[in-house]
C-alpha cells in the first residue's frame, strides 16, 4: 500500500478537488488539517508515509528532516518552485520532488482586494454598518494616485496592469529591474527611494530569498507618505515586521493590507492582529477553487505518474 500525506488542508477540502483513484494500486490518503509545526512534529507525523503533498512553502523539508523520513520516496509541492525544499538532499536520499502548475491571477486579484479594502476602509465601514452606524471614514482615490510596484515579475506585472486600468500612475523598482523591462509592462522604473517617497500605494511582489529577506525596513517606511498604504501578498519576512508595526502604531503610514506573515499560521497573540488600520487575510492569495483544482489535480497526476515509474514535472 502507498501511504500519502496531504499537508495543510486547513479547510478540509483537498479531497473535493482531486480523485486519488487515479493512482494505481492500493493507496491510503491522510489529510492533515492543522499545520504540523517544527521539525520534530513533522518527523513524528510523517513516519511511514511514502508520499507527501506539501502546500506551497508552509513546511520546510531540509536535509535534517529528510534524513528522519526513511520511507519517503516522493515529495510533491504545489507550484514548480519551493525554496523550503532541499532538492539536492532529497535526491541524495532517493526522494523524487515534483511540482504542479501555478497561476499569478489569484494572488493578483487578492492584492487588489486588499488595496481597495485598505484605501476605502471597507472592513471598518462594514463593522460599523452591522453595528447600526453610518459613514465613519473618508477614503482615498486610486485614479490619479501613484502605485509603486516592488518586483515586476509575473505577478507584479499583472498588478501593474490593473493599476493602469484604475487610472493610476504606475512605477516600479526591484534590484534587477531595467528600464526596458518596465517599458514592456507600460510602467516607469524609478529608484527605490523615489518609489517609497512618492507612491500612494506600495505593493510587494518579490520572491523570498537571502537577498530579499528584511529588504523593506524602517528607512523605507520612513520615506512613505502618511497617507500611503503598504500591501504585501508576497512573503512576510520581506518586510521587517517590527518596523511595519512601529509605522502603523505611530501613524506614520495610513495603513497596511497583509496576506503573508513571518510565522504562519499567524499566532493568536501576534501584535499584528491588533495593529491599527490594517486589513489582514490568512494567506488567501492562492486559495481559490481554480487554483485548488490545479494544485490537487496535478498532485494526483504526479503521484500516479511516479507510481507508474514515469514521474512528471520533476524539480531538479
Amino acid at each position: 500500500m502507498t501511504r500519502i500525506a496531504v499537508l495543510d488542508d486547513y479547510q478540509s477540502v483537498a479531497s473535493d478537488f482531486c480523485d486519488w483513484s487515479q493512482v494505481p494500486g492500493d493507496v491510503e490518503v491522510v489529510e492533515f488539517h492543522e499545520h504540523l509545526g517544527g521539525e520534530d512534529a513533522v518527523a513524528a507525523a510523517l513516519q511511514g508515509f511514502d508520499v507527501v503533498v506539501a502546500m506551497r512553502e508552509r513546511t520546510e523539508f531540509r536535509r535534517g528532516l529528510l534524513e528522519r523520513l526513511p520511507d519517503l520516496r516522493l515529495l510533491v509541492t504545489t507550484g514548480m518552485r519551493n525554496k523550503s525544499i532541499d532538492v539536492e538532499a532529497a535526491a541524495e536520499h532517493g526522494i523524487t520532488v515534483c511540482g504542479t502548475a501555478a497561476s499569478a491571477a489569484a494572488t493578483a486579484e487578492l492584492t487588489w482586494g486588499l488595496i481597495l479594502a485598505a484605501v476605502r476602509h471597507i472592513p471598518r465601514e462594514d463593522v460599523g454598518m452591522r453595528a447600526g452606524g453610518w459613514q465613519q471614514t473618508i477614503g482615498g482615490d486610486l485614479a490619479g494616485a501613484r502605485l509603486g510596484v516592488i518586483g515586476l515579475g509575473r505577478l507584479g506585472s499583472r498588478v501593474a496592469t490593473v493599476g493602469q486600468a484604475f487610472g493610476m500612475d504606475v512605477v516600479a523598482w526591484s534590484q534587477n529591474l531595467t528600464d526596458e523591462r518596465a517599458a514592456e509592462v507600460g510602467v516607469r522604473r524609478v529608484e527605490r527611494d523615489e518609489l517609497f517617497a512618492s507612491s500612494d500605494v506600495v505593493t510587494v511582489h518579490l520572491l523570498l530569498s537571502k537577498r530579499t529577506r528584511g529588504l523593506i525596513g524602517p528607512d523605507d517606511l520612513a520615506l512613505m507618505k502618511h497617507t500611503a498604504v503598504l500591501v504585501n501578498t508576497s512573503r512576510g519576512p520581506i518586510v521587517q515586521q517590527q518596523a511595519l508595526l512601529d509605522a502603523l502604531t505611530e501613524g506614520r503610514i495610513a495603513g497596511a493590507g497583509l496576506d503573508v506573515y513571518d510565522e504562519e499560521p499567524l499566532p493568536a497573540d501576534s501584535p499584528l492582529r491588533t495593529a491599527p488600520n490594517t486589513v489582514l487575510t490568512p494567506h488567501l492569495g492562492y486559495v481559490t477553487r481554480g487554483t485548488y483544482e490545479v494544485f490537487y489535480g496535478e498532485a494526483v497526476e504526479d503521484v500516479a505518474a511516479w507510481a507508474s515509474g514515469n514521474p512528471i514535472r520533476v524539480i531538479a
